[in-house]
Order: structure tokens, then sequence, then C-alpha cells
């Protein structure tokens, strides 16, 4: 078991469950090797331990509570085959995620376990409805070590994160069962964001593990635009700071302490050039495959750091990216929803207390269906999903088929967006059209029944899981100069280089031109709102959700709207339109894209 420089974890670590599986991998490794004895001691022999010892480093990111496997393409990842062609293979679930672990772990006497990030919020029923208390009981079965924070974590507030590390009962809803809520036995990190008034971090920025004379350090933060993508609520009080700086920081901290190897957790990421797991990233040169923040970043991190371990942006990569000195250092990140996990091997050197960084090798490997599911993961499940039985078992409607939530203009996007815009009438008949960000669709509706429901049924918890966050449905007036505005901001300002295409409620059509930069990839001319162009001088009443309402994912104009009226939650709205719109008899059907012309 590790020991750490922290007071210990309250529970001793579980026997280690030896159990087959099958891993599908990529391997990325850096290029140069090691002298011949690199590798000759695993810290035996009864000369003592030689000079090398592989510690192998186990991550995962961006779990978001999906304790059961996720449905439809939420639960599957893309496998490159050897011909060139691809492959879907069904992936997830902590029953599986649990037994592959525990299986990898296998004759590896030096091994830490770490995230990236969003392990709780968003998360379906059987943990979002338990304030997540679920997947920190299954996340402490797991041996998970040490996390950071990631955005999600901190979407009912600093309290509550608190809370989640610390345990106690929820201070609105009490316990959930007979026993105390024991909170996580691993250390959240969150090195950059701080209490305004104290300008300390909320909770541990750094942690040191230890086994015998090898010794590694965890630095953890989240992105420093988190306030850009949670409600305003759940961020007051705190301020999140650069990345690359706070982590720069705290190395030296480490170092001066006698710790030189580190490895940054880091819940910010990128877009590999692949959406296949295994996809090579370095084919043609160091960090070719992969674009986006976490590049910046990873340029700019102190040499100091070893490995980076990320998330944030749900892709799966291995990668390569030079630091400042030049020299190759690895990134990775395991897509999310727990479908895959990264094996790391870090070789520490014991005679310079380092990581040697010529032998680094990682690969990311799936969490397929196909092991035996792990016993004390099955009953855990069991345990809740009986307390969430009652609600979540609850039928709300019917769909004729699969409603998926992939594509700039999704068919659960549009559905929810019709649903607000119905829902925004019944408050007031002048509402003229909803808006739904992107990211607040966390999943698709899958007609194959999960249950026994029944093949079309969609239930409480199957809503729940599209809509996890709670949020309420506003209404809003805006000027036609500022609606246009807010179509403009999805490609512009914050969302330049990474485009948050809202999803628009049925009667709202216009043209977006890839092909141009910048604002102008809207297309002025071509919006049009039940056919007529929209007015600049005439007032629009719109309908969307209160992240959005508050300027959420840099729409900062939809935070300027007049003549505020709040109505209910997101999902009770959707529910409501289903139940109006469709039954065992008549059921609706997915909306189809099309509402967004898109030139590209």
């Amino acid at each position: 078991m590790s020991a750490t420089s922290q007071p210990s974890p309250r529970r001793r670590r579980t026997l280690r469950l030896v159990a087959a599986a099958a891993g599908l991998a990529t391997a990325g490794a850096l290029a140069a090797a090691l002298p011949a004895d690199a590798h000759e001691s695993k810290g035996g022999g009864h000369h003592g331990p030689g000079r090398y010892q592989d510690v192998q480093l186990l991550s995962f990111n961006d779990l978001h509570g999906n304790l059961e496997p996720p449905s439809g393409s939420s639960g599957r990842v893309t496998e490159l085959q050897p011909d060139g062609t691809t492959k879907t293979v069904d992936a997830g679930g902590v029953e599986y995620l649990a037994t592959h672990l525990r299986q990898a772990r296998t004759g590896h006497p030096y091994s830490i376990t770490a995230a990236g990030g969003d392990m709780v919020g968003a998360s379906p029923l059987i943990s979002g409805l338990f304030h997540d208390e679920p997947t920190i009981e299954a996340l402490n079965k797991l041996d998970l070590d040490v996390t950071s924070v990631g955005n999600h974590e901190f979407d009912e507030g600093a309290k509550e994160l608190a809370r989640l590390q610390n345990g106690g009962c929820h201070p609105t809803d009490g316990c959930y069962t007979d026993k105390k809520f024991k909170g996580a036995d691993f250390p959240y990190l969150a090195a950059n964001v701080l209490d305004e008034k104290t300008d300390r971090p909320i909770l541990r920025p750094y942690w040191v593990w230890k086994k015998k004379d090898v010794k590694v350090g965890f630095i953890g933060v989240t992105l420093e635009g988190t306030p850009d993508v949670v409600s305003a609520e759940g961020v007051k009080g705190l301020k999140f700071k650069d990345e690359v700086e706070t982590i720069n920081k705290y190395a030296k901290v480490l170092q001066k302490q006698g710790v030189k190897s580190i490895v940054a957790l880091i819940h910010e990421g990128g877009f590999p050039a692949s959406g296949a797991y295994n996809y090579d990233c370095d084919a043609a040169g160091a960090g070719s495959g992969i674009s986006g923040p976490i590049v910046d970043i990873a340029k700019n991190i102190t040499p100091a750091v070893d490995a980076l371990v990320t998330g944030h942006t749900h892709n799966a990569y291995v990668c390569t990216i030079p630091d400042p000195s030049g020299k190759p250092r690895m990134v990775t990140s395991a897509a999310s929803f727990g479908r895959l996990y990264t094996d790391t091997t870090l070789t520490y050197d014991r005679v310079t207390g380092d990581i040697a960084r010529t032998s680094v090798k990682s690969a990311n490997h799936v969490v397929t269906r196909t092991v035996a599911k792990a016993p004390d993961m099955t009953e855990l499940i069991g345990r809740w999903n009986t307390l969430a039985a009652p609600i979540g078992n609850r039928p709300i409607g019917y769909i004729s088929a699969d409603v998926p939530n992939a594509g700039t203009e999704s068919p659960m996007g549009d559905l929810i967006a019709d649903a607000q815009l119905a829902y925004g009438k019944e408050l007031d008949p002048e509402t003229d059209l909803a808006l739904m960000n992107p990211g607040g669709v966390r999943a698709g509706l899958t007609y194959k029944a999960t249950g026994s429901e029944g093949d079309g049924v969609v239930t409480y918890a199957e809503g729940f899981t599209v809509q996890p966050f709670s949020n309420t449905v506003n209404l809003q007036d805006f000027t036609g100069a500022q609606l246009v505005q807010v179509l403009k901001e999805q490609v512009s300002g914050a969302n330049a280089s990474s485009p948050k295409v809202l999803q628009p409620s049925s009667g709202l059509t216009y043209t977006l031109d890839l092909t141009k930069t910048g604002a102008d990839r809207v297309v002025t001319d071509s919006i049009r709102l039940n056919g007529a162009a929209i007015d600049p001088a005439a007032t629009y009443r719109v309908a969307t959700n209160s992240f959005l309402a508050g300027g959420g994912d840099g729409f900062t104009t939809l935070g300027q709207g007049t003549n505020d009226l709040v109505g209910t939650d997101d999902l009770t709205a959707l529910e409501k339109y289903l139940t109006a719109n469709s039954s065992a008899s008549s059921p609706i059907s997915p909306p189809v894209p099309g509402r967004i012309t898109i030139v590209s």
C-alpha cells in the first residue's frame, strides 16, 4: 500500500483482486533508451534495490459519476484497426473499471492511481440524486490515490466540494443511509483555486506519494477559465489562477522539499487529430497530432515536471509535447465516463530522485465489458439504485428512435430547445425562441431499454442523465441586435478558437460558414425567425437556462437581458414537453437537424 507525506487515509487499501482482462492499448514512448541495467531491479534482491525503479501510474479523468455503463455513443470508444479502418467497442462502467485497474496493478508493487478532475458533477441519477456520494464511495473502493479538481467539482460550490472531501451529511438533504458519509479517502488537489479572502488554496495544492525510498509529487489544477463554464454561484468567493504559473510555483516548493519526481494533474485538455483512442499522436513528430489549450500549457510548464495527466475535453490521447528545454514530455488523457484508463511507466532514478524521462512510456487501455464485474461495485450500484428506483423508474415520455447528442446541431439539443420554448410560452405567450448550450446536453436518449421499462420509454433517470444540472428556465428580453450578437458570440471572443454552437428551437434558422473566421462565421443576413429577418430594433423574448442567462460559456450578451422571469428547472420543462407530445402509441420522433446550415 502507499504511504503519504500527508496524514494517512482513514481506510486501509483493499486487497487487489486479480481478474483476467484483455487490454486494448496504444503505446507511446519517448525515443531514447536507458542503460542496460535500467529496469533490472524491482526493489528486491539480496544486494538491495538497484538504481532504477519502475513506478506504474494508472490514470483516468472526467468520470462524471458514470457508475453504470454509459449508454449509446457515450458508452463506446473508437478503435483504429491495422488496415486503417475503425470499429467501435463498448466501454465503461465502474464494475469493469475496477476489474481492469486491479488486474493492471498485478505485479506492480510500485503503483499509483491518479485522476484529472471532474470525477463528479453532471452525473447520472444514481449519483447526482445523492449529491455524488455514491461516486466518492466508488472511487474509494477503486483505490484512487489522488485527483485534481475539475470545473464540475464546483457545480454545487466550494462548501459542497469540501464536504465531498471531508465527509458529513448533506446540509439540506441530510443522510441517505444509516451511516454517516465519510468523504473521500484520497486528496482533491486545487493548487490554483484560491479563497478570495485568504488568498490561499481552498484544498491541498500538492501531495506526495511515498513507498520506501521512492517518492513522487503531484500538483493538481483546474482550468483557469472555470468561472466561464460554471454557474456564478458555484464559484462565488473563489479566484482561479493561471495553470502554468501555479504548477511552476509548486514544482519549486516540492523540489525544496527534496521531491524531484513530479506529475501535474491538469483539468484542461486538447483535441487530437483522430477520434480513435489508439491513434499515434506522435506519428509525424512530437505532439503534432494534438491541438488546443493543453499544447501551450505543456510547452511552458517547467521541465521539473515529468508527466502531465489531463482532461476536460473528453478526448483520448497519449502524446509527447516538448517542455521549455525542448525535451519531449508525456501528456495523456483517457477520454471520459470511465471508458479508458491510461497506464504510464515512470522510471525512478534512486541516485537523482528524479524520473528518467527518456524511458517514460504510456498507453490507453479500453475498459471493456468482457471481463468479470467487480462484486463490490455491483453491490454498491445495487444499493444506491434501490434508493433511486422510486424516482428514477418513472416514465416521462416515449421516443420512436435514438435521440443522439452528437454533432454541431444535435437532435437532443434541438429537442431540449423545443421543450424550453414550449415551456416559455406557458410562462409568457410572447416567448419567441429558446437557446440551449451544447455543454448542458450531457447525453442522448436511447430507444433500447436499459432496464425493465421497455423499448422507447424515457424514464426520469434517463432524462436526469441528459440534464443533470438543475438549472432553471429563464425568460429575458433582447433587442434584435443583441440576439444577432449572441449568435456571433458562439464563434468569437471567448469561443473564437473553440466554438460553442447553441442549440436553437424550431423556427430559428441561419447559416454557419466555417470557411470564414471569427464572428463572420455567422452569416448575419441568413438569420431568420419563423422565416422573417431579425429586426435589430425589435424586442425578442428568449428562453435559456439559468447558466446561459448569467452569461455562461462566454455569452456575455445573454447576461444583459431585461424583464427577467424565472421558471421551473430545465428537466421539468423537458418532462412536460415529452408528456404532452408523446405516448406509448404515438412516440415522439427525433428532431432532424437542419436549423443551422453549415458550410465547411
